[in-house]
């Protein structure tokens, strides 16, 4: 049986070369997309017959879908799944009645999209892992969607090659703890080269565990920069809820869920459709929580912040994020969307985001920020509020900002009063229609 725990700390070359003089681990690697950097590994270590049954790499679409069906995307969960399941298959028909007695036997796949030649590509994958404990045993599964950050095609094929290996050694020596698997997860790598932003599993290795509270760890770890849930709670690739579609985005807190009001969606929506613009899908309503708020920290715990997503779930998507500038989060979206983006805030989320004090890491300061935020078709529609919760929410804000005077209870755009040369910065953006009023 496999070991739940490594007693001595690996680089990627000693955990190939461990896993390959195991005798007890035996296995099948099926890559698609950016080459065999996985099962190169193994190869190039030596021993690899202790470890490999097989490698394959079917990279022409015809080829592939003759072994492994038609009909789904070629780097989708889908293709994946029917990867490992055709793989795993095939492997215990042919070698359990030689050897299943004495061998854990597992399957790697990925299927991923690497940058291609002009650099315009979504550059991502999936990544998972079928494998059992023991000989014999019922197999654990686990999948991995990420996506790939370095400059170029060579570097993003060595981030893969790692992380696959990383993920082969966990499954067999690292499954005991959380920490200790995302910790394994990621040796040698960074955020800066990979984002891990879904993660599911099952099988007896993961018994009572809850996968969501795994990716949201992830953020808490930067593994992540996003996590995206779908109205039903699940975690799930970003694309299959952001692609192609409009987004209404509102930010919020977890220590105040109950501030999502989803009146201002449905005014949002309005507002949207009134721009004439005509489109391919119904506009996504998207819920934002950060754990890193620009200008304070919620230290709440995973099992909380998961609870507060399913509360809000039913209302839309729900992304928790470690975006503290909402500028962040708009160019996040805009990885996925090319559609026009509309963040709903407050007029007092307004102030803040026109306020140089969140934007003293940019060279460019203020005018970098905004520029970054307001990019092409992305505006921000701005709710009223009531009096009261303008000034609390302003409270902990550097300087004065002056409203007009005025016996309504509520405080509008057109109350804010930024001295210049804000002033001028807000009249521009509302002129131009990057910033509207929300009826």
């Amino acid at each position: 049986m496999a070991s739940s725990a490594s007693p001595i700390h690996h680089d990627v070359h000693g955990k190939a070369l461990s896993l390959n003089l195991d005798a007890s681990i035996y296995g099948t690697l099926a890559e698609i997309g950016a080459g065999q950097e996985v099962a190169r590994w193994f190869l190039s270590v030596g021993a690899a017959s202790g470890t490999v049954a097989k490698t394959i790499s079917a990279y022409d679409k015809t080829v592939s879908d003759d072994i492994y069906g038609a009909g789904t995307r070629y780097v989708s969960k889908e293709r994946i799944l029917a990867m490992i399941d055709h793989e795993y298959k095939l492997l215990l028909d042919r070698l359990t009645p030689a050897r299943g007695k004495d061998t854990c036997f597992f399957v790697f796949a990925d299927t991923v999209a690497a940058r291609n030649y002009q650099g315009t590509n979504e550059q991502h994958g999936w990544l998972g892992i079928r494998f059992q404990t023991a000989p014999g045993s019922q197999p654990s599964q686990m999948l991995l969607h990420i996506n790939l950050c370095d400059s170029t095609a060579q570097s993003q094929q060595q981030a893969i090659g790692i992380l696959g290996v990383n993920l082969v050694y966990a499954a067999f020596h690292q499954t005991s703890a959380k920490e200790t698997f995302l910790e394994g997860l990621f040796d040698e790598l960074s955020i800066a080269r990979i984002e891990i932003d879904v993660i599911e599993f099952g099988g007896p290795s993961f018994a009572d565990q809850d996968a969501r509270s795994w990716c949201l760890e992830l953020l808490r770890r930067e593994m992540a920069h996003a996590i995206v849930f779908d109205s039903e709670a699940r975690v799930v690739e970003p694309s299959s809820v952001l692609r192609k579609r409009p987004l209404l985005v509102m930010r919020g807190s977890f220590s105040h869920p109950e501030l999502f009001d989803p009146s201002l969606f449905q005014a949002a929506r309005q507002q949207l459709l009134a721009e004439g613009a005509l489109f391919e899908r119904e506009p996504a309503m998207l819920l934002e929580m950060t754990i890193h708020h620009a200008s304070r920290l919620e230290n709440l715990a995973v099992p909380e912040m998961l609870a507060c997503v399913q509360q809000l779930a039913a209302r839309g998507s729900v992304i928790v994020s470690d975006y503290p500038e909402t500028y962040l989060l708009s160019l996040y979206l805009q990885r996925h969307s090319t559609e026009p983006v509309r963040f709903i805030l407050s007029v007092a989320a307004t102030a803040k985001t026109m306020h140089e004090a969140f934007y003293w890491r940019l060279p460019g300061a203020l005018l970098e920020g905004i520029g970054r935020l307001l990019a092409t078709n992305v505006k921000l529609y701005v709710a009223p509020m009531p009096r009261e919760a303008f000034r609390a929410a302003l409270a902990d804000v550097p300087g004065r900002l002056e409203v007009r005077n005025s016996d309504s209870e509520h405080v509008t755009l057109d109350d804010l009063m930024p001295s210049a040369p804000n002033l001028h910065l807000v009249e521009y953006l509302r002129a131009s229609g990057r910033i509207v009023a929300l009826r």
